[in-house]
């Protein structure tokens, strides 16, 4: 079938996507590569699609379907939808990404070579062609460019070359049959995507969902991005877990395939309003407001089972003790490790137990990890990818920590630029590298503390000892409030360690104060018991994490300018079974940067000697540099 006549098909709704497929993948490059291989006539592949009765058919997007047969796309969506893209100078109607991917796309007459716009190398260069507009409005537009160039005979005859890739045509392979069912399609769509990305647990779940309630993906994805807006970054995977878990009590999707569209309705609106107490009840009460300290995200649907069951009312001592079990359970990576296999154990045990549940999920905790009371070594660990990095800052939030610079209380919503929160370095990065510190100890929690902006700069690279005093003076208890040593031969730089150490201790007896808050003085659950030592690495190397986030934040939007996904920053990797950190890697692409389809990724910069093998042992590639890793993206990835 020619590529015009199935645009065609798909403006009239005789083609279309099927609910259960995911959105646009492809980057400029891919586009850029498909385009050329069209215009030169190159093998670009078929088509696969499931032609079947529009009414029974349930299809991605707003637009309506023709009425009869009409023909689903299993293979091809997107080569599809670039051509659409680039030919209508519109994304279709099932469109779900970045549509700047396929905007701008320019042909040049001389080198005939494909590039996206550059407005430096193109605006004085007629020869650069828009192909939307070619596609569009035809040659016509262009004889004014070229018609009195010397070589406006070869230009023209590229000029319909190009124009008519509308006329190649595309095989086509159809599956029909009435006993296909959507199990039976949706095993042929991973069977020929076997190079590509294939769907997972969640997306063949909510595929059965959506034959029954088409609009259950971007009703979902609206409450994602309600939450977006609140600070919270949420994947569909996860917001389907607490869905699944409300609804049935299980971690696993399958047994979501038994659940109706009415059910799902219903549980998804239920679910809805879990999340958003649980997020008010861990902001408010914990000072977790915003994402980049919220660790134990996978505790969040086991809570939303247990507040639904109780109809989204608890009392104090509920409230308080589900908060502490949420707490130990992000301190000691209870869903780092196999996060289905632990979210089951934890629901079965709310299940076996409706009376008394909560002492179950703390006692299960305990025999786990082993105890429950946070010693000073625990804050061993540096830079914001440490597991006691949210502790440090929910602290700050529950202890009332001052700033000081004003002495008025912490808050993440202060109003004004200057009085955002910020990381400050107690004894700033300059004079300890200065002083021959290393990194990890430059970056160490212990040298953190919270401030407003204003009163960072203000600080800027002062020592301890020239700055304290005034701050005593001018805000008389704000250094205490940050848990600083009294001494002040500890706030000298020759004594620095010593400061580390002194300080974990208090923090480390905060957090054991607060935790008794939360518990509302049931001292058992903090009573000393058998630690299980790591069975990977010694506590001593196990941490480590980035220096500056900045850089990371700007190889993200890095890659997003290439249309890639971004890495995550300072990665957690811990044991699967223990839930032992064993490592904080700077940035990582745990399911590869082409999902399922790349190894993992990991951008390892300056990193203790310890972090690199425990990276390769588990199959991470590494790359020690970001020059080095944007290589590998541009050489492997978007040239492969």
């Amino acid at each position: 079938m020619k590529i015009s006549t199935i645009l065609d098909h798909i403006d009239i709704g005789h083609m279309a996507l099927p609910e259960f497929q995911r959105g646009y993948v492809w980057n400029r490059d891919q586009v850029r590569k498909l385009f050329d291989s069209l215009y030169k006539r190159h093998p670009v592949g078929g088509l696969l699609v499931w032609t079947t009765e529009s009414s029974h058919a349930q299809h991605r997007g707003e637009g309506n379907l023709a009425a009869g047969v009409v023909k689903l796309l299993l293979d091809g969506q997107q080569r599809m939808t670039t051509i659409y893209g680039i030919v209508r100078g519109k994304p279709p109607s099932f469109f779900d990404g970045n549509h700047n991917v396929f905007t701008g796309l320019r042909f040049h007459l001389e080198s005939e070579s494909f590039e996206f716009f550059q407005p430096v190398k193109m605006r004085d260069d007629p020869l650069w062609i828009d192909v939307s507009e070619l596609m569009q409005k035809g040659m016509a537009g262009f004889f004014n460019v070229i018609s009195n160039h010397p070589k406006r005979d070869d230009y023209f005859d590229r000029l319909n070359i190009l124009l008519n890739i509308r006329d190649i045509d595309l095989h086509i392979e159809e599956v029909t049959g009435e006993d296909k069912t959507l199990d039976i399609i949706v095993n042929i769509f991973n069977r020929v995507n076997s190079g590509g990305t294939k769907l997972s647990k969640g997306d063949l779940a909510l595929a059965k969902i959506c034959s029954d309630w088409p609009e259950a993906r971007n009703a979902m994805k609206n409450k994602l991005k309600n939450l977006e807006k609140a600070g919270y970054d949420f994947s569909l995977d996860w917001f389907l877990r607490s869905v699944n878990t409300l609804l049935t009590g299980e971690a696993k999707f399958q047994f979501l395939h038994d659940v109706s569209s009415e059910e799902f309705q219903d549980g998804l609106e239920r679910a809805s309003k879990r999340i958003d107490d649980c997020l008010n009840m861990i902001g408010e009460r914990l000072g977790l407001d915003h994402d980049r300290v919220l660790f134990g995200k996978y505790a969040i649907p086991v809570m939303v089972r247990y507040l639904d069951k109780r109809g989204g009312v608890l009392n104090q001592l509920e409230r308080d003790k589900l908060l502490f079990w949420f707490v130990q359970s992000g301190m000691w990576g209870r869903f780092s490790g196999s996060t289905e296999s632990f979210i089951d154990q934890d629901l079965a045990i709310l299940e076996s137990n409706p009376v008394g549940g909560l002492n179950k999920l703390l006692e299960q905790l305990k025999l786990w990890h082993g105890k429950l009371r946070v010693e000073p070594d625990n804050f061993h660990g540096w830079s914001k990818g440490a597991r006691f990095y949210p502790v440090l800052y929910f602290l700050s939030r529950m202890g009332e920590a001052k700033d000081w610079g004003n002495g008025l209380s912490i808050r993440a919503n202060l109003l004004g630029k200057m009085s955002r929160l910020e990381v400050h370095h107690i004894f700033p990065k300059s004079q300890l590298y200065k002083n021959k510190f290393v990194k990890n100890e430059v970056n160490a929690l212990a040298n953190y503390c919270f401030l407003t902006k204003n009163t960072n700069l203000a600080i800027r690279d002062r020592l301890p000892e020239d700055y304290f005093p005034e701050i005593e003076q001018n805000h008389p208890g704000a250094l205490r409030s940050q848990w600083i040593p009294d001494d002040p031969q500890l706030w000298r730089i020759e004594k620095y360690r010593d400061f580390l150490e002194e300080r974990k201790i208090l923090l480390a007896e905060e957090v054991n104060k607060r935790m008794l808050e939360l518990l509302n003085g049931e001292e058992k659950w903090l009573e000393l018991g058998q630690t299980e030592a790591p069975n990977d690495v010694a506590a001593s190397e196990r941490f480590t994490g980035i220096n500056d986030e900045e850089d990371f934040k700007k190889l993200n939007k890095w890659m997003q300018e290439k249309a890639l996904p971004s890495g995550i920053i300072s990665f957690d990797f811990a044991n699967p079974e223990s839930g032992q950190q064993r490592a904080v890697f700077d940035m990582a692409w745990p399911s590869g940067v082409q999902e399922n389809l790349t190894q993992p990724v990991a951008v390892l910069i300056d990193q203790d000697k310890t972090v690199l093998p425990i990276a390769n042992q588990a199959g991470f590639r590494c790359f020690r540099t970001v020059s080095d890793f944007k290589s590998y993206v541009e050489t492997e990835i978007l040239d492969s």
